[in-house]
């Protein structure tokens, strides 16, 4: 995949596609076919600091760990984004969801995976 400015995580989505965060500050969305579908920035209008781990949870949204800002944001296909973690983490870097709704983050910082709850909907 051409035209990535300093590519850091990347996950696979629904579909076949994949999502993959930049040391430029953004997170781009690409189809199977390696095909760019979109920048999360410029679809969001959100403003990312510095983002790291990519994960894409059961329902298809994407979840971003932004280091810099030391936060989780939830990305709903749909509608606009959710800061889903603002406090406790240090340095996030790589994530992963479960499919009953927990968040594994690890922090660089504590040397630790912090898990959070975030979905409460059953499977």
């Amino acid at each position: 995949v051409p035209s990535l400015q300093g590519p850091r995580y990347v996950s696979p989505v629904p579909g076949g596609g994949f999502v993959v965060s930049e040391e430029c500050g953004d997170v781009k969305v690409f189809m199977s076919s390696r095909k760019l579908l979109c920048s999360l920035s410029s679809k969001y209008g959100h403003q990312f600091g510095n983002p790291a781990g990519v994960c894409v949870d059961r329902e298809g949204s994407i979840l971003v760990a932004d280091e810099q800002r030391r936060t989780v944001h939830l990305f709903p296909e749909h509608g606009a984004p959710i800061c889903l973690v603002s406090t406790g983490l240090r340095r996030p870097a790589g994530m992963a969801c479960s499919s009953s709704g927990h968040l594994f983050v690890a922090d660089t910082v504590e040397n630790c995976v912090k898990v959070f709850k975030y979905c409460v909907r059953p499977p």
